[in-house]
């Protein structure tokens, strides 16, 4: 990796929906890879708004470039060549940004939201090409949207044998609780107590309402303190502006309502909470916008 960036470090936004409203080519199940597969400059100047309003890091457009979106024939006959494609293209928009970081996106490969369907044996072979594809071009990985313990332990063993270090972010539920969970229902303070050191050297909770991240965060702060790891593993938040997300949820059904009241401004201000409860690394997910990244940036400029 490059020299650290100084905090708080300020990621991209929602890939997707920015593409959306670029005018690029955008339908489920595809989702951000469809612009990819047919219209890749849009990807660059998706990425190019980001840096523009003050992203540090840009993550490659990998997300849905595995069966559960694009298909088993097109992942097995295209998949290798779109995964190089999308860390190109991420590389090349930072030539102008020397400082700015490439995140190498490592999805749920087996679908968002969908604990129940991961098996450590169906994943293995789509983590193995999503790594190798992208490893050249990035500087570190950011596994994303990963709704279980099971989930984020076969992602850190495997690239923990790869030469760049490992952000990972869970997403949690959406429901109000006691105390925060996964998607799956184990508790975050346990997810953290797992998975956190090691290669592993940032936790962060994305893809979840806004409204759910300051608990998520106070958790794994006191599991980092609790395993001493408080001083080497950061801790990060990128929510989306869904509506809440139910455990029926069916990601490739139809395409989310956006909230319309998590304006710049509002996202700007549910930041200065997280970065309180411990979080060094603020972005945003699905619906966060340039205009949202923009508001963030401004926060470390005041800083």
């Amino acid at each position: 990796m490059k020299l650290p960036l100084s905090h708080p470090i300020i990621l991209d936004g929602g890939m997707g929906r920015e593409l959306q409203q670029m005018g690029a080519p955008f339908a489920q199940p595809q989702w951000s890879a469809q612009a990819l597969i047919e219209a890749p400059h849009f990807v660059s100047k998706a990425h190019q708004r980001f840096l523009q309003a003050g992203a540090q890091v840009i993550t490659t457009n990998a997300y849905a470039l595995v069966p559960f979106h694009i298909g088993e024939p097109c992942f097995n006959e295209q998949g290798s060549e779109l995964i190089q494609l999308a860390a190109r293209l991420a590389k090349e928009c930072t030539k102008q940004y020397p400082s700015a970081l490439v995140a190498g996106c490592l999805p749920p490969v087996l679908g968002s939201y969908r604990p129940d369907l991961f098996t450590p044996e169906q994943a293995a072979p789509l983590l193995e090409k999503l790594i190798v594809n992208q490893q050249a071009d990035v500087d570190f990985w950011l596994a994303e949207t990963i709704s279980s313990i099971e989930e984020a332990r076969v992602i850190k063993a495997r690239t923990a044998t790869t030469a760049q270090t490992t952000w990972l972010a869970f997403t949690v539920s959406d429901e109000i609780k006691s105390t925060a969970t996964l998607r799956s229902g184990e508790l975050v303070y346990d997810a953290v107590t797992e998975i956190a050191g090691d290669n592993v050297s940032a936790i962060l909770f994305n893809c979840s309402n806004t409204d759910v991240m300051e608990s998520a965060l106070i958790v794994a702060k006191q599991a980092l303190n609790d395993l001493g790891l408080a001083d080497n593993v950061q801790l990060g938040v990128y929510a989306n502006s869904f509506t809440p997300i139910t455990d029926l949820h069916q990601a490739n059904d139809s395409v989310t309502e956006i909230r319309q009241d998590i304006t710049p401004e509002v996202y700007r201000d549910l930041a200065t909470t997280w970065l309180a409860a411990g979080a060094t690394i603020i972005g945003g997910c699905c619906g966060i916008s340039p205009q949202h990244i923009e508001a963030l940036a401004s926060l470390r400029l005041a800083g």
